[in-house]
């Protein structure tokens, strides 16, 4: 076989390079490999390859300017311009190391390749390898991190994945990813593990006080966390040794920190080394002290190799799939500095237990020996090779299916992975049981899950907590309930109670799909497992609190509920006089409350009345509790008598409809609406009415008889003001105010915006019932309205003009896109201090150059300027999406859930094609809320309430 590996950088030390020259190092021997490297950083390479490997280097950068390796007759200052201007094929988002020289040379290279494999190692070269390679030649691409926590980076996974003959991962939870977003769409998929290079490895002795951490100096390491952590092993232990091997843009900083800190003698920053074999040797203690973004790191293995056990965090994919907690290392929760210092304590003060688990970490290593792993690379080649011309069709298949499902253009519909490897004795073995006793069960996220499209966060919590608590009540185990303001409920037991709540667990548990995450101080998440395996967890021994959930999944497999919608057991423990219990995590009234504060109480929850603590009944200054409303404003822009009404208008006032105030993208209906009401049920249940403000429409799907929606004409909304019919969204909003029995706190929003995640009535309004607003980045021109503005810019000016004179303040930016937090007693002042000019606005039947913008700017900086309102913080984002080059971000608010509002805007700036982005547009919104919402006539939930 000929095997061509493509690389960025093969001279530069990394995990990745590392992996990929022992592949083709081992392979040399049989087959003829080749590895082309984009670029040409050093005279030597870091790592040495096998002499029948033939190296290919691309772009020279170690001359005085860059240049091709091939022979050419142009300058140097040719190609230096060619290599600061920006890739084309490698967006900067993608590879920051892209340049139009790497470009022409990729595809020169590319093109013209003679191979039977081609291997890339990096998603943007999976891009180039995908598109630019003979279409005979097989394409697999090793994913060497974990492609469920890529940004930018991993966007090129999401438009050329299905374009590859195989995919290749390093953990089955990165496998299960891929298999969870791309469906039927997904190329052969293989688990391969990284190797540990053949040859001589002398094993440490463990006697050496040395504790050694490799990895490049970037913040993605935590080398600092590393530094910090072993401050407490010196205190104790100063003939103790932390000896950090790498390179990068931190080293100074590191040094430095470890000099701050007084362990100078203590603390060796030694930059890198391609020894590090013989280092292992001469360590007694690994650690790693990474954040989510490695997925099998090569250093433990090698670490392993020497017989040397592990301290590390926890982090997503890596350390767990390697470390045995309690058997050949220590796994610490992600950010635990005490932890990871705790852990190494353990394993310095004992020498035996280090041996041990040395003893325990060397047969370990025996599961990434090389030989039976490249058996598996060769075979997979083999087996493509030989399957070329069935896999050119099926690739073709796939590619369809996936532009057809998602537009191509970069977006994904997938649920984000969980936090946690589910560990824990016999697990695999509990949960066939468990299958062959609940029907219906499917895996997702790694975990047993029920499929439920009717469920909201704060119906999966509330199933949660009743679970608990009646589990509670059955085993005779007291308890109470902390009241908090998250969507998670807490429940407090004695800790004496602990191991039978941990029996009642396992027990009842047996056959459910009811896991549990063990908590340690700050409520840190140290360990998931089954209910029924509690007892078994290594990490339950020392747990002070339990997170009990059931896994949820929408019949998309595009809504996930874990563990964040858990009930917290907690077992509250003394302070040292005696006077309090320290809670797991912070509360309401504090991190502890005093024993003699604990009078028995009474708490109801949806009705239903369970034992607390007298504190947890007051009205807390913390509380909001007063009304709050949302309002929207929707058209149908595809009526045929609302657009003749707009005709007659536009006729009437001598107006060709302009692109930009009147274009059809401002009034085109995607049953946005629909969608934005479920981010409200699912994800703001606190919201007491819905006002939507129409022209007389009303959606057919909508519960107008519902308790708790009003649909509002423009008849009834104006009372006489202004001037009807109105297509200005300026004159609509400058009348929200005046809908009758409104609360005095309402929330404007436009039917493009939504809700991404569970959210507090705080995000809009502070307790006192001052509205929060939020700025955004984008100025304002400092310049006066002229005919060529956008309608929002001439209404931003005309908003600044009025507060420069009223207030003798000048505004300079707008506010972001997001939902608009507004009071009547502001809005009614308004209308009072700025008559004329609402007047005007209200009666403008089309924007004009003389509207102000009410709700999304002229509310907020008035009551800013009268103490009314205050700046507020929200996660949002906003998405054009007639654009593609934006979808990739819909990717990104798909698999992190991590926005409390974002924004589909429809603008008349877009590039693709109305009926495309309406497919993608809605692929997106179904898939992120998939359960229809009580407002929808005949849905589930509608017909429960």
């Amino acid at each position: 076989m000929k095997i061509t590996f493509l690389l960025l950088t093969a001279d530069a030390m990394g995990g990745t390079e590392r992996a990929i020259l022992t592949q083709a190092d081992h392979l040399a021997r049989r087959h003829t490999v080749e590895v082309i490297s984009v670029y040409r950083t050093s005279d030597e390479g870091f790592f040495q390859a096998d002499e029948r490997v033939r190296m290919r280097y691309l772009v020279d950068l170690t001359g005085p300017a860059p240049r091709p390796i091939r022979p050419t007759s142009l300058d140097d200052e040719a190609y230096a311009a060619l290599y600061r201007s920006p890739s084309r094929l490698m967006p900067t988002r993608w590879e920051k190391q892209g340049s139009r020289l790497a470009d022409l040379e990729i595809d020169r290279a590319l093109r013209s390749l003679d191979t039977d494999v081609l291997v890339s190692s990096s998603p943007a070269l999976m891009a180039m390898a995908t598109t630019l390679a003979p279409p005979s030649v097989v394409t697999v691409h090793q994913e060497h991190r974990p492609s469920q926590l890529r940004g930018g980076t991993g966007e090129p996974l999401f438009q050329f994945a299905p374009r590859l003959d195989a995919l290749v991962v390093l953990t089955d939870r990165t496998r299960d990813w891929f298999v969870d977003t791309f469906a039927s769409s997904c190329p052969r998929i293989e688990v391969i593990q990284n190797s540990i290079p053949d040859g001589f490895r002398p094993r440490s002795t463990l006697r050496n006080p040395v504790v050694s951490v490799a990895g490049r100096m970037v913040p993605e390491k935590r080398i600092d966390h590393a530094i910090r952590a072993f401050r407490t092993v010196a205190d104790t232990y100063p003939e103790w040794t932390l000896r950090i091997f790498g390179d990068g843009p931190l080293l100074g900083e590191m040094r430095g920190l470890a000099a701050d800190l007084g362990l100078s003698d203590n603390v060796q920053v030694l930059g890198p080394t391609n020894r590090m074999v013989e280092e292992w040797s001469k360590t007694s203690i690994a650690l790693l002290s990474s954040r989510d973004g490695e997925a099998l790191p090569l250093v433990l293995l090698e670490a392993f190799a020497a017989g040397v056990p592990a301290v590390a965090y926890d982090i997503q994919t890596g350390p767990a799939e390697i470390i045995t907690h309690g058997a050949n290392g220590y796994l610490v929760s992600s950010g635990d500095i005490d932890g990871l210092a705790d852990a190494m304590m353990k394993l310095v003060a004992d020498d035996q237990l280090r041996q041990d688990f040395g003893d325990s970490a060397l047969r370990a290593a025996e599961d990434y020996r090389i030989d039976p792993i490249m058996h598996r690379w060769e075979q997979l080649y083999a087996d493509l090779i030989a399957g070329r011309a069935e896999g050119e069709q099926a690739r073709a298949d796939r590619l369809a299916a996936w532009i057809g499902r998602t537009g191509g253009a970069g977006f994904a519909p997938a649920a984000p992975r969980p936090a946690h490897v589910t560990s824990g004795l016999d697990v695999a073995t509990v949960e066939e049981r468990i299958q062959e006793t609940v029907a219906g069960l499917v895996r997702s996220g790694g975990r047993l899950s029920v499929v439920r499209d009717n469920l909201t966060p704060a119906d999966a919590a509330h199933e949660n907590f009743t679970a608990v608590t009646d589990l509670l009540w059955r085993h005779g185990i007291s308890y109470w309930v902390a009241r908090d303001h998250g969507v998670r409920y807490r429940v407090v037991v004695a800790p004496e109670h602990r191991d039978a709540v941990f029996a009642a667990f396992a027990e009842e548990f047996s056959a459910a799909p009811f896991y549990a995450e063990t908590l340690t101080t700050g409520a840190k998440v140290t360990a998931v497992t089954l209910a029924a395996c509690l007892t078994s967890e290594s990490q339950a021994a020392e747990a002070i609190g339990l997170r009990l959930f059931r896994p949820v999944v929408s019949s998309s497999r595009t809504l996930r509920y874990g563990p964040a919608l858990g009930c917290d057991v907690e077992f509250w423990t003394p302070s040292q006089d005696g006077s309090a219990l320290v809670a797991t995590r912070p509360t309401l009234i504090g991190p502890s409350v005093p024993v003699a504060a604990m009078t028995p109480a009474t708490l109801t929850v949806r009705g239903r009345e369970h034992p607390t603590i007298e504190p947890f009944t007051h009205r807390l200054v913390s509380d909001l509790d007063f009304p709050v409303d949302v309002v929207y404003t929707w058209v149908d822009g595809d009526d045929p008598q609302w657009r003749a009404a707009k005709d007659r208008v536009l006729t009437e006032l001598g107006r060709e409809p302009l692109a930009a105030a009147d274009g059809s993208a401002r009034f085109r209906d995607r049953d946005e609406l629909r969608y934005s009401l479920r981010s409200i049920d699912m994800y703001a249940p606190w919201v007491r009415n819905i006002y939507v403000v129409t022209a007389g429409q009303t959606p057919t799907w909508l519960d107008t008889d519902h308790p708790r929606v009003s649909v509002v004409d423009h008849r009834e909304l104006f009372g006489g003001r202004g001037t009807l019919p109105t297509f200005n969204s300026h004159a609509i909003e400058s009348q929200l105010h005046h809908i009758d029995g409104l609360a005095e706190h309402f929330i404007y929003f436009n039917d493009d915006f939504f809700l991404g995640r569970p959210i507090r009535p705080t995000l809009f309004f502070d307790q006192t019932g001052l509205a929060k607003f939020f700025l955004s980045p984008t100025p304002i021109p400092m310049l006066d309205v002229t005919a060529e503005d956008d309608y929002n810019f001439s209404a931003a000016k005309n908003n600044r003009q009025l507060i420069r004179s009223a207030f003798g303040r000048t505004l300079t930016h707008g506010l972001l896109h997001a939902p608009y937090a507004m009071t009547r007693s502001v809005a009614n002042d308004l209308d009072r201090q700025f008559t004329d000019d609402v007047k005007l606005t209200a009666s403008s039947q089309l924007r004009s150059h003389s509207d102000v913008s009410v709700a999304s700017s002229l509310h907020h900086y008035v009551g800013y300027l009268t103490g009314r309102s205050v700046p507020g913080s929200i996660r949002m984002s906003y998405v054009n999406t007639g654009e593609p080059s934006e979808h990739p971000q819909l990717t990104q608010i798909m698999t992190t859930r991590s926005y409390d509002s974002f924004c589909l805007n429809d603008t008349h700036h877009g590039h693709l094609d109305a009926a495309e982005q309406g497919r993608i547009v809605m692929t997106f919104l179904e898939s992120y809320f998939p359960v229809a919402s009580q407002f929808e006539r005949g849905s589930v939930r509608n017909r429960a309430r």
